[in-house]
């Protein structure tokens, strides 16, 4: 039986419409190699443009539009002429709150024929899944501003953990770990200043992990962890910490790997009860839009992990097998140090698509 899908694409702002692109020719032409499944984009025109027409990031019944739908390719949204928690809370976390999609998972691993700054680092030694919270802690948007316009004002940002959000998340994170070779996690954290909330986050850990007697596992402060990252790559697998300390990790980890333009995310509902959304790490990226030197493995790689997630893991291999192979030969963008095109790299992925689809 081949199994049909319907994708919702939202390319939104900057270099997202141009990567997006890539990523849907790409995989329409895996699915027409390989013809195992059959898959429709449904363009829905979201982001700041659509702001700017009618005062919404996204319509008002978002969450039911979604919901017709097996999953979601994101590009990035944000504009320079609107404030960036107007963009962000406007598009991308009214979907991933309300759609419960509490798990971001970031993969990170040093492509064929490209180089990380670590000057020890090989392919190898840069391989990790880094899990993060999702849904409440530090972008929970809890908080306020009193006495405006005063010398006197006060702001108060509320991180607010949970323990079902700290148990569910770091279930997922021993989960991923058990089903990766080396069953290693590394949970982050900063309980020695943040007293209340990351205590909780250490001590649900440790009941999480008597589940998982097969993965080994270890606790690392967040400021230490940088340090560990860039010294001993090789000393890390799967990687678990809160909303903001894995955003500010991933982007390292992405930066350690060679680019943040290769890298990748997901956000899970690992209930399967909502749709969940795919994107490229890397932004909006105005500085680059419209000149056509974006790099779309991150958002092909998104791509890929969607095809997994919704089943078609043989798929999705042969769609990164593709991009290895393209890396491998050198075709790459600029921020890997190549002299590529978006579109070059989207025709060689295509056509390394046609070459593994015909020897499968």
């Amino acid at each position: 039986m081949v199994n049909s899908y319907r994708i919702a694409s939202i390319p939104a702002d900057g270099i997202g419409p141009e990567v997006v692109d890539s990523a849907i020719e790409v995989v329409e032409k895996l699915a027409q190699t390989l013809k195992t499944f059959t898959i429709e984009f449904t363009h829905i025109p979201w982001g700041t443009a659509y702001y700017k027409e009618t005062g919404r990031y996204v319509d008002k019944n978002v969450l039911e539009i979604l919901q017709g739908f097996d999953a979601a390719l994101f590009g990035s949204v944000g504009a320079p002429d609107v404030p960036d928690h107007i963009s962000l809370w406007g598009l991308l976390l009214a979907i991933r709150g309300p759609l419960q999609l509490y798990a971001n998972v970031r993969p990170v691993r040093i492509f064929p024929g490209t180089q990380s700054p670590l000057r020890h680092a090989d392919e190898g030694d840069i391989d990790w899944i880094l899990v993060r919270e999702n849904s409440e802690g530090e972008y929970c948007g809890q908080g306020g501003r009193s006495h405006l316009g005063q010398v006197w004002e006060a702001a108060t940002e509320v991180a607010l953990f949970t323990y079902v959000g700290i148990e569910r998340i770091m279930r997922f994170a021993f989960e991923t770990a058990q089903s990766r070779p080396r069953k290693l996690l590394t949970v982050v954290t900063k309980s020695n200043a943040m007293r209340n909330g990351m205590v909780l986050w250490d001590e649900v850990a440790a009941i999480v992990a008597k589940d998982f007697p097969d993965v080994r596992w270890d606790k690392m402060l967040v400021d230490a962890m940088t340090v560990r990252m860039v010294n001993n790559p090789k000393s890390l697998d799967t990687i678990v910490g809160t909303n903001l300390h894995m955003d500010i990790l991933s982007d390292l980890a992405a930066a350690l790997a060679g680019s943040i333009g290769v890298a990748p995310s997901s956000n899970l509902d690992p209930t399967r009860k909502n749709p969940s959304l795919f994107e490229p790490v890397h932004g909006s990226a105005f500085d680059i839009t419209g000149k056509g030197v974006a790099n779309p493995v991150a958002t092909i790689w998104s791509a890929a992990e969607m095809l997994s997630w919704l089943g078609e893991k043989a798929a999705a291999k042969v769609l990164m097998d593709s991009v290895e192979n393209v890396c491998r030969k050198n075709i790459l963008t600029p921020d890997l140090g190549g002299n590529a095109s978006t579109k070059d790299v989207t025709r060689a992925v295509c056509d390394e698509i046609e070459t593994l689809g015909v020897a499968n």
